[in-house]
C-alpha cells in the first residue's frame, strides 16, 4: 500500500489514525477497536467488515508507538 495513501486514510468510525499491518493485509483503528481488510490492494473501511481487535493486538500497537526514550 502507499505510504501517501495511508497518511489520507482516517478510520471511519473515530476519523483516527489507521496502522498497516502488513502481514494481516489489515489496517488497524486503535481508538475504534477494529481491523479492517486490505482485499487485492483495497482497504474495506466498513465497520460491518471489521474485525474486532483483541486486547493483546491493542497492546502489541501502542507498544509499536510508543516513543524510544
Amino acid at each position: 500500500m502507499d505510504n501517501k495513501l495511508l497518511e489520507l486514510l482516517v478510520c471511519p468510525v473515530t476519523k483516527g489514525p489507521l496502522d498497516l499491518d502488513r502481514e494481516r493485509q489489515e489496517l488497524r483503528s486503535r481508538s475504534a477497536r477494529l481491523a479492517y481488510p486490505i482485499r487485492n490492494g483495497i482497504p474495506i473501511l466498513l465497520e460491518n467488515e471489521a474485525r474486532a481487535l483483541s486486547d493483546e493486538e491493542l497492546e502489541q500497537l501502542a507498544a509499536a508507538r510508543a516513543p524510544l526514550p
